[in-house]
C-alpha cells in the first residue's frame, strides 16, 4: 500500500509563522508535523509515500529528499502556485499511487493514532476514520452506523483527515482544483463508504491557539 500526505497548504490562519514555511513543516514538540507522519508510516511497515507540494514546496523537497533517511521512498506531486485542494491534489497524483487502494493523510493533524490497518470491503470505494468532534466545532461531518459512513442532519463525528480510497472514487473527475468532500457526501449516500471511530488523542493544527495548546 502507498500513502499520500496532503502537504500543499499554506496555513493562512497560522501566519506569520507560515509566511516562510509550509504548514506541514510547522513543529510540535521539536518535530515537524510532516516528519512525524513519516516516522509513523515507516513504523507501520509502509515504504512508499507520495507528498503533494504547494506553498514553499521546495522547502519540503529539500528537507526530505528521496526519503532514504526515513527508510522510505518518497515521490512528489508538485502543484506549485496552483494548490488543488483535497480532491484535486489526490486526483493529480493518481498516476503515482498505483492500482491498489491507498491511504491519504492530512499533514496538518497531530494525533497518537497509529497508521490504520484497513480491510476495505469490496463494495466500498473508501474508508474514513472519524473522531469525536472537538469542542471548538459546533458539530461534526458524518455519522457512523454499523460500519458505514452516513450523512446526517446533526452529525457528531468529525473526519480525521485519515482515509483509504480506491482510485475509482475519482471516476468522472477532471484535473483542477476541487474538494473531496462532495465525493464523500455522494458515496456516503450511496452506501459506498465504510468507516471507523478513533477515540484517542487527535488535534487539527488550524490556528495559533490550537498549536500553542500542544507546545
Amino acid at each position: 500500500m502507498k500513502v499520500m500526505i496532503l502537504a500543499a497548504g499554506r496555513g493562512e490562519r497560522l501566519r506569520p509563522l507560515t509566511d516562510s514555511i509550509p504548514k506541514a513543516l510547522v513543529e510540535v514538540r521539536g518535530q515537524s508535523l510532516l516528519e512525524r507522519h513519516l516516522d509513523k508510516i515507516r513504523d507501520a511497515g509502509i515504504s512508499d509515500v507520495v507528498i503533494n507540494l504547494g506553498w514553499k514546496g521546495e522547502k519540503i523537497r529539500d528537507r526530505l529528499g528521496s526519503g532514504s533517511r526515513f527508510g522510505l521512498n518518497i515521490e512528489f506531486s508538485d502543484e506549485s502556485d496552483n494548490v488543488l485542494e483535497t480532491g484535486g491534489g489526490v486526483f493529480k497524483a493518481l498516476h503515482l499511487l498505483g492500482d491498489d487502494a491507498f491511504l491519504v493523510v492530512n499533514a496538518d493533524i497531530y494525533s497518537d493514532m497509529p497508521i490504520p490497518q484497513i480491510n476495505l470491503p469490496e463494495s466500498s470505494l473508501g474508508h474514513l476514520v472519524l473522531v469525536p468532534s472537538p469542542a471548538y466545532r459546533d458539530g461534526g461531518d458524518f455519522e457512523l452506523v454499523d460500519g458505514k459512513i452516513q450523512n446526517g442532519e446533526s452529525p457528531i463525528l468529525t473526519f480525521s483527515g485519515v482515509a483509504q480510497y480506491r482510485a475509482e472514487i475519482f471516476e468522472g473527475c477532471e484535473q483542477g482544483r476541487f474538494s473531496i468532500v462532495p465525493l464523500l457526501r455522494k458515496f456516503a449516500d450511496a452506501g459506498r463508504l465504510s468507516g471507523s471511530l478513533y477515540e484517542g488523542f487527535w488535534a487539527d493544527i488550524g490556528t495559533p491557539e490550537r498549536l500553542a495548546a500542544l507546545k
